[in-house]
C-alpha cells in the first residue's frame, strides 16, 4: 500500500519507488502471468498467444497480451491494430484496448514506421521489457500473456527475472528438428526457474476441408512424447487452418467468426486445460468481470 500512484491506482504516492518495485506493484495486480515460448522458430507462438488470449477474454476474463518479440513482432497485424500507443498525462503507456477484457502493447505500436529495423543489444532490450512492465496501465489482469522470440537469448531471460511467478507454455510442432530446440526450451525454463505450465503441439495437423481426412503435414504425437520424455504436461494439439494464415493476415483472428472448426474446438480445449492447470475451470464469467 506504499508503492507509487502510477503505479497502482489503490496506493498513495512515493516517488522514490525503484524500476523493480514498480514493476512488483504493477504485477500484483496480475493473478496469472503466462510467456509462451520455444526454442524454435516458426512454430507458431504468436498465434498460440493471440488465440489463447482471445479465448479467455470471450470467457469473460481479464486479459494482456505482451509483445515482446522486438525484433519481429507481429501481433498488431494479427488483430488488426493501427496506430501508435498513446501516452497518458503521467508518461504511462496506454495499451491498445482490442475487446473489454483484452490489452496489447507491441514494441510495433510505439513506432511511426512500421518497417523500421529494431537494432539493439541487450541491455536496450531488457530496458523496453522494463518499462512495458513498470510503465503500463494494465491495472488489474486476470492473465498477462507474454508472446516471446524463439530461443533462451535476452528476452526470455529478461522475463524470467522480471516476473518471478511466470509460467512457460512451450510451444512446439512434432517434427524432430524443432523438437531438438523445444528440449532446449524445456531445460532453459529449469535452469532459471522458471515454472513450465506445460507444452502444447501447433500445426499436428491438417483436416482436408473437402474429405475431412487427417492428413499429418509434420508427422504426428511428437509433442506428447517429448512431454513424456521431458516429464512436462502436455496442453493439446492445435491442427493446422489455413484460414488462421488468412485471418492473421486480414487482421482478424478466426475465432471471431462464426462457425465451428478442428481448429476452433482444439483452441477452446487448449484454453480449457491452461485453465485446469491454473485451478480456474469451471468459474462462472461473472465471478471475473
Amino acid at each position: 500500500m506504499n508503492c507509487d500512484q502510477k503505479s497502482c491506482a489503490s496506493c498513495k504516492g512515493d516517488s522514490k519507488k525503484s524500476r523493480e518495485e514498480l514493476i512488483g506493484c504493477k504485477l500484483s495486480r496480475i493473478k496469472h502471468k503466462l510467456v509462451v515460448m520455444s526454442g524454435k522458430g516458426g512454430v507458431g507462438k504468436s498465434s498460440v498467444a493471440t488465440y489463447l488470449s482471445l479465448a479467455l477474454a470471450q470467457q469473460g476474463f481479464k486479459v494482456g497480451l505482451l509483445d515482446i518479440d522486438l525484433h519481429g513482432p507481429s501481433i498488431p497485424r494479427m488483430f488488426g491494430l493501427h496506430g501508435v500507443l498513446n501516452i497518458a498525462q503521467d508518461r504511462a503507456i496506454v495499451p491498445h484496448q482490442y475487446s473489454p477484457n483484452l490489452k496489447i502493447v507491441s514494441i510495433e505500436s510505439m513506432l511511426e514506421d512500421t518497417d523500421s529495423a529494431i537494432i539493439w543489444r541487450g541491455p536496450l532490450k531488457h530496458g523496453v521489457i522494463v518499462q512495458f512492465l513498470a510503465d503500463c496501465e494494465w491495472e488489474d489482469l486476470d492473465f498477462l500473456v507474454v508472446d516471446s522470440p524463439p530461443g533462451t537469448g535476452d528476452e526470455p531471460l529478461s522475463i524470467s527475472k522480471l516476473i518471478t511467478d511466470a509460467k512457460a507454455i512451450i510451444v512446439t510442432t512434432p517434427q524432430e528438428v524443432a523438437l531438438a530446440d523445444v528440449r532446449k526450451s524445456i531445460n532453459f525454463c529449469r535452469k532459471v526457474d522458471l515454472d513450465i505450465l506445460g507444452l502444447v503441439e501447433n500445426m499436428s495437423g491438417l483436416s482436408c476441408p473437402h474429405c475431412n481426412e487427417f492428413i499429418p503435414i509434420f508427422r504426428t504425437g511428437g509433442g506428447l512424447k517429448t512431454s513424456d520424455k521431458m516429464k512436462v504436461h502436455f496442453l493439446g494439439e492445435l491442427p493446422f487452418d489455413p484460414k488462421v494464415v488468412e485471418g492473421g493476415d486480414r487482421g482478424v483472428p478466426v475465432l471471431e467468426e462464426s462457425g465451428n472448426t478442428p481448429f476452433r474446438t482444439a483452441v477452446l480445449q487448449f484454453a480449457e486445460a491452461v485453465l485446469a492447470r491454473l485451478g480456474e475451470a469451471g468459474k462462472p464469467k461473472a465471478a471475473n468481470e
